[in-house]
């Protein structure tokens, strides 16, 4: 494994970006190529069988780059099939799931209110069921599919605050959110909206995402095979990024630069 080689990173969509730059700002000195689904997006409404058919694809896509490891920045495509990804390919697959754990640990043994947002996919299949029972017993956890905010980082509608709003009452206007502890976002794209859920919740509401996690892991595990690059100290150039999309839309490409260099 070269450890000058990329990191690849993708997602259903544009998710995966707020990824990529978590990865940008905690490992300056690597590259990085991001590869968003746009084309077949959002996975949160398709079936196992068609998402693992698309994973595949892409992450043969991405070995033939050179990639020394894949973070699989989707918990919808993480949740249907990072198992056999990870049998599949002899590198490092790097997967993503819901911070639950983060949430309901802030509490130090106190039961948390929780409410999870998150695809539909993601909610209803196996892993995450697992990862929920795990802390079902001792907290107050509730699901919320949140399929249209995908849909509005896709369309590139982000900066369309009144949509945004009017789509956050939509989800979460039947919570008592006064009790509520935490909000985990679990889907990459939700982290887009973090400062929109901090204006929409009150200040009680914790907003909960897994990226700073899963960067760190990623870290772990690349220092482990000694596949870091050697950033002399500090002093090495930053690491390029490179972003892909299976959309021939030109549109599509200039919305994830922005999204990479804006947020928005």
């Amino acid at each position: 494994m070269e450890s000058n080689a990329p990191i690849g990173v993708f997602d259903s969509g544009m998710g995966g970006i707020t990824v990529v730059r978590q990865i940008h700002r905690d490992m300056p000195s690597e590259d990085i190529l991001f590869y968003g689904d746009s084309a077949h997006a959002p996975y949160g409404l398709k079936t196992v069988d068609e998402i693992r058919g698309y994973c595949f694809s892409i992450c043969d896509h991405l070995v033939d780059n050179g990639v020394k490891a894949i973070v699989v920045a989707c918990n919808t495509a993480t949740s249907a099939c990072v198992n056999d990804l990870r049998k599949r390919y002899s590198l490092p697959i790097i997967g993503m799931e819901p911070a639950l754990k983060v949430a309901c640990d802030r509490g130090n043994g106190v039961p948390q209110h929780v409410i999870v947002a998150a695809t539909p996919l993601t909610l209803r299949e196996k892993k995450f069921a697992n990862l929920f029972a795990r802390f079902q017993d001792k907290h107050y956890l509730k699901r919320q599919p949140c399929p249209d905010l995908v849909t509005i980082v896709e369309s590139g509608n982000l900066g369309n605050r009144d949509m945004v709003m009017n789509t956050l009452h939509k989800y979460f206007d039947g919570y008592d959110l006064a009790s509520t502890d935490s909000v985990v976002l679990g889907c990459t794209h939700f982290v887009f909206f973090r400062d929109y859920f901090r204006e929409f919740m009150p200040d009680n509401v914790a907003i909960i995402d897994g990226n700073e996690g899963t960067v760190r892991h990623l870290h772990v595990v690349l220092e482990s095979l000694g596949a870091l690059v050697d950033d002399d100290g500090g002093s090495a150039k930053p690491g390029h990024v490179t972003l892909e999309s299976s959309s021939t839309d030109p549109d599509v490409m200039q919305l994830e630069r922005s999204l990479f260099a804006n947020g928005c």
